[in-house]
This record gives C-alpha cells, structure tokens and sequence, in this order.
C-alpha cells in the first residue's frame, strides 16, 4: 500500500485549529474568498471543505443551524437539490470529474466532523484518484490549490443570468 500525503487535513486531524461555535455559523460572518463560501442562496450556501477529501469538496448548508434534514421544511429542501444539481454541473464544466460521491453523516456515530449542522457533501471523483478510506495501488491524487478551485467556483455560481446546464 502507498501512503499519500494530505498536509491540508492536517490542523483538522490534529485539533490544533478550535474554532469556537459552530464552523458554518462563523463562515457566514467573513467574506466569502475568507470562509470559501462559493454561493449563496436564499435558504442554503455552498461552501469549499477547507479540509478537503479531494480537490473541489463541496457542502451544501442551510443558513438555518439544524442537526438533521429532517428539521428543514420541504420547500426549504428542494434548493439544496436544485444547489446539488448545480454544483454538480459547475464541477462537471469545471474540473471533468468522472462521477461523484455524495452524502451526509448525521450524528457522530455516523462520522459527523459537524454534528450539530447538518450539511450535504458533494466530491468529485476521478479515476484512480484517492478515496475516502484507504489508499489501494497505484493512486494519483488530482491537485488544484484552494485559492484556484475556489476564483474558479465562486465565478461560475455567480455569474448573473447565465443558465447552468444539468
């Protein structure tokens, strides 16, 4: 088994960075280029995981600090679809994924890194990039830097008028 190194996981997987309160509340406090926050919309915002799985790792997060979508009316839910499906396409046009993992971990028995607001993961995945467990065989990582993938996503979600293809 080769081992890849992930030094940007690193002040996360140590817990030498401590943010008090929660992560999404404060992000919707600083600029967007400071939190990462690539877009944000009426009742959800989509934010860059600073701690990614792989180059481009979205969340979709409601404004609203729930722990479970359960809580979230439905006319609410249906723009986190609409935003999954966007993100989706922007990452398509953007970065050629070969398909995605999406998902949510509810509770921290389920491996939730933010229990208490509930947020939707969008990853792109690519053919012999590295995967959320083990690294097996002969694995490439795709590497953009943070500041790039983010110029680039916090274009295209802003950009006004403009249809996104789904």
């Amino acid at each position: 088994m080769k081992f890849l190194s992930a030094p940007w996981r690193w002040d996360f997987i140590s817990r030498l960075v401590r943010e008090k309160g929660c992560v999404f509340c404060n992000a919707l406090k600083k600029s967007d280029q400071e939190s990462l926050i690539c877009f944000r919309g009426e009742k959800f915002f989509v934010i860059m995981n600073r701690y990614p799985y792989n180059s481009g790792h979205l969340m979709i997060v409601p404004y609203r600090h729930e722990d479970s979508p359960e809580k979230i009316p439905a006319a609410e839910a249906t723009e986190m679809w609409d935003l999954m499906n966007r993100s989706m396409a922007i990452l398509r046009r953007s970065f050629n994924p070969a398909g995605f993992n999406l998902g949510m971990n509810i509770g921290k028995v389920a491996g939730a890194g933010v229990k208490d607001h509930f947020h939707l993961h969008i990853v792109p995945r690519w053919e012999g990039d590295a995967n959320f467990m083990p690294v097996i065989g002969k694995t490439e990582v795709v590497s953009y830097s943070m500041d790039t993938i983010f110029e680039i996503l916090h274009k295209e979600f802003n950009i006004q008028g403009k249809e996104v293809e789904q």
